[in-house]
């Protein structure tokens, strides 16, 4: 059997990861596989760059120009495709390809014509709408019989609304092929079932964390700016704004008291142009182990994400030990239990400074019962599951 994926990235990134640690464990069972991506480095053997910088930013541009977004790079389509041909894959799994980095016309027609079985992670919606990885926080549901005058079609497209005309071509080319779609969550799973994709065979595997990094245990860092006397309030995400619900955190940094101390990590120099003073900005660190610590001294995870499949910060926050509150949307709550956090209804300010004043003042969650309900999602486990699948077994 041999085994191509393709993404992205490749070993950065939760996807590339994923793919890193999928490709780990078929090499040291024997199974012949490689890794497609086109963005940034990889240093693994069998991991080929399928484009370049410059190439990539080309494509996005025309893709904004022309609106024809997931219908450009057909460059590096050959490329991959050319890779296939000489590999001769039995498998090829498809983690994220709309990075402007792939035709999907071009991809889909040879995976069909050369009868070659797919599986097909879904990290976001992308696959089944005419433009949007996320539909939730306009609560637009085009998307169940055909999209049209896309509501976000700026984010995409300079000037031409081509969501109808897309949706149409994705509905015709994912169509007839030996396919199994993964979803991280129940709630993904259920908006595919409502989708053309609704056919295809359906598998969840949740994301996994390493349990060894993130972790209650002390570490060998140390923050000045964690008073051990305040109650932290923790915020973590790399793309900080409406949708990770930084709106929430500025309202919160009025109305909570100097007992408290909001720490927002993944910031840039453009958000903290925003963040009043009493607001910790701790820029993207690579660094897990610290991260872990600053999950591990944090009073609770704040996460009033508005659209989200399946966030790894929630599990990263338990497995420290750290109650999670977070907003009831997508695969939010999924991972949580009445023993590990408190799910509140979407746009709940209220909500979310009631639920922080009952965990931090009452103490009602053990961080003992938040370990145990993260370690349902170690990622070695999570890995193999793909392996199964594979395999047939499951």
């Amino acid at each position: 059997m041999k085994v191509v994926q393709i993404n992205a990235v490749c070993g950065r990134g939760s996807t590339g990861k994923i793919c890193a640690a999928v490709s780990k464990i078929l090499t040291d069972q024997g199974i012949e596989n490689y890794i497609l991506y086109s963005l940034g480095k990889s240093d693994l053997s069998n991991a080929v760059s399928c484009a370049k910088k410059y190439e990539i930013k080309i494509q996005a541009l025309k893709s904004k120009i022309f609106g024809n977004y997931g219908f450009n790079s057909k460059r590096q389509t050959k490329r991959m495709i050319k890779r296939m041909n000489e590999i001769k894959p039995d498998i090829v799994h498809i983690h994220n390809i709309h990075g402007h980095d792939c035709h999907l016309g071009m991809l889909f027609d040879y995976l069909r014509e050369k009868k070659i079985k797919v599986f097909w992670t879904f990290h976001d919606c992308w696959a089944f709408t005419g433009y949007c990885p996320h539909y939730d926080m306009i609560n637009c549901g085009q998307w169940r019989t055909g999209c049209k005058h896309c509501p976000q079609r700026k984010n995409f497209s300079f000037f031409f609304d081509r969501s109808a005309s897309l949706f149409r071509k994705k509905k015709s080319l994912l169509s007839g092929l030996d396919l199994t779609i993964i979803t991280p969550s129940e709630w993904l799973k259920s908006q595919v079932e409502q989708s053309f994709l609704r056919d295809y065979p359906i598998k969840v595997i949740h994301n996994g964390i390493n349990l060894n990094v993130f972790t209650p245990k002390v570490v060998p860092y140390d923050f000045e700016f964690l008073d051990a006397n305040k109650k932290i309030i923790l915020g973590v995400a790399f793309d900080w704004g409406k949708r990770k619900g930084l709106d929430i955190f500025l309202r919160l940094a009025v109305d909570l008291d100097d007992r408290y101390q909001i720490v927002l990590v993944g910031t840039t120099p453009d958000v903290d142009k925003y963040l009043p003073s009493n607001i910790i900005s701790v820029h993207r660190t690579a660094n897990q182990e610290q991260l872990a610590q600053i999950y591990a001294r944090a009073s609770v995870f704040v996460n009033p994400t508005r659209e989200d499949t399946f966030p790894t910060t929630n599990l990263e926050a338990m497995a420290c030990g750290t109650p999670v509150i977070t907003f009831d949307v997508g695969g939010s709550k999924e991972m949580l239990t009445k023993h590990t956090g408190i799910v509140v209804a979407k746009d709940n300010y209220e909500g979310i400074l009631c639920a922080i004043h009952q965990l931090c003042e009452k103490d009602a969650i053990k961080s003992k019962e938040c370990r145990e309900q993260s370690e349902k999602y170690e990622e070695t486990q999570r890995f193999y599951e793909y392996i199964a699948l594979y395999m047939g077994e499951t």
